[in-house]
């Protein structure tokens, strides 16, 4: 049985306890977490972890709520007289340190009770165990929902210059944008850090697309006799390159055996064509024409580079066979006979019309060898 001064130092203490937790429950109300689950109801693995936090919140209400009650009982009683009795002393000890609040009841199956046992089960709580349980349950309920704020924190903090971004060239989000905002709306726990991460960098590339593209668009229609200008020097680079691509084929084609070289539809004509047809600004198809432009430009180089390594080929034969004959005047074996019968075969290979570079090459390698064991031999 407590005495006067431990009664009143224990509502004292329990008061001030009281308090502390409806003051926290009060500002985890405004929690920018609570408010979000609240907005948009969870699915996922937000929806299993807010099963368990939900429900646990509500018990601190509940607790808090219990606890006030028992309290208000115990200063009712404290109230009644300045000097307590034993009896006084009694309840009010079963107030503060007991379990004196019912609540729940529930009713035992018949057959798990003993006949003369009681037909329900009433249970009670008292607030050291309301507190204790408090203490316990918090941490989770303020983790969730930390959770949650954390990542639609981070959210919005990588889309907002994007956004800027974007509204600085008059675009619109990309659809990542809102793939991203309704699995965060919903189920932001499936996300973490890194998954927020790579999908901004995939948004930050196709905002950068977009906003570079329209920056172009932009550009064309400011100069646009500028631009036109532009486009037909391309053509006419190209014109460049499709004959000077036509002369290397038929060089290659004349001096080097090969499989057929690729003969394309020459498209610069009808380039030209289209972009006499532009009799006012139209940035897009202006755009769009440049990129076949440049197309056209990349396969006429690929295909000049096939035909041009070729002869490029036959030179670097030519000179290494040049090389290796230089280096048998060297070693003073100029006038070998099996040398100078490999020399006459490279050379009359590679003096042919169309030259084989396969037979060629074969003819070379096998000067070089036979040069490595002369060599050999002599020392």
């Amino acid at each position: 049985m407590l005495s006067t001064e431990e009664i009143d130092r224990e509502l004292d203490s329990r008061t001030r306890e009281v308090n502390a937790a409806s003051a926290t429950l009060l500002e985890l109300d405004n929690h920018p977490g609570l408010q979000h689950v609240r907005r948009y109801p969870p699915t996922g693995v937000t929806a299993t972890r807010w099963a368990e936090v939900g429900k646990s919140l509500d018990e601190l209400w509940q607790d808090v709520a219990r606890m006030t009650s028992i309290l208000d009982s115990a200063k009712a009683a404290r109230a009644r007289r300045s000097k307590l009795g034993e009896d006084d002393r009694v309840e009010l000890t079963r107030w503060l340190r007991e379990r004196p609040l019912e609540v729940s009841r529930e009713r035992i199956p018949l057959a798990k009770r003993v006949i003369t046992g009681p037909g329900e089960t009433v249970g009670y709580v008292g607030l050291a165990d309301m507190a204790a349980d408090m203490r316990d349950a918090y941490p989770a309920v303020a983790e969730f929902l930390d959770d949650v704020d954390r990542i639609n924190s981070l959210i919005v903090t990588r889309l907002a210059p994007l956004q800027q971004q974007l509204d600085d060239a008059g675009a619109a989000f990309p659809r990542e944008v809102a793939e991203l905002l309704a699995v965060s709306a919903t189920d932001p726990l499936a996300l973490t850090t890194q998954d927020v991460e790579e999908r901004i960098r995939v948004i930050a590339n196709e905002v950068e697309h977009r906003s570079a593209e329209l920056a172009e668009l932009s550009a064309l229609r400011a100069n646009w006799p500028g631009a036109i200008g532009e486009t037909a020097a391309r053509l006419d680079t190209l014109r460049q390159g499709v004959d000077r691509l036509a002369e290397i084929r038929a060089t290659a084609e004349r001096d080097v055996v090969s499989g057929p070289l690729p003969v394309r539809v020459d498209i610069e004509p009808d380039l030209r064509a289209e972009l006499g047809a532009m009799t006012a600004p139209d940035p897009p198809a202006l755009r769009a024409l440049r990129r076949r432009i440049e197309a056209a430009m990349r396969v006429q180089a690929e295909d000049e580079e096939l035909a041009q390594g070729l002869l490029d080929r036959r030179m670097e034969l030519k000179g290494r066979l040049t090389a290796y004959q230089a280096k048998a005047a060297r070693l003073d074996l100029g006038e070998d006979r099996d040398l100078l019968a490999c020399s006459r075969i490279a050379s009359g290979l590679l003096h042919r019309q169309p030259c084989d570079l396969r037979a060629v090459t074969r003819a070379v390698a096998d000067y070089q060898q036979l040069l490595v064991e002369k060599q050999e031999s002599a020392t």
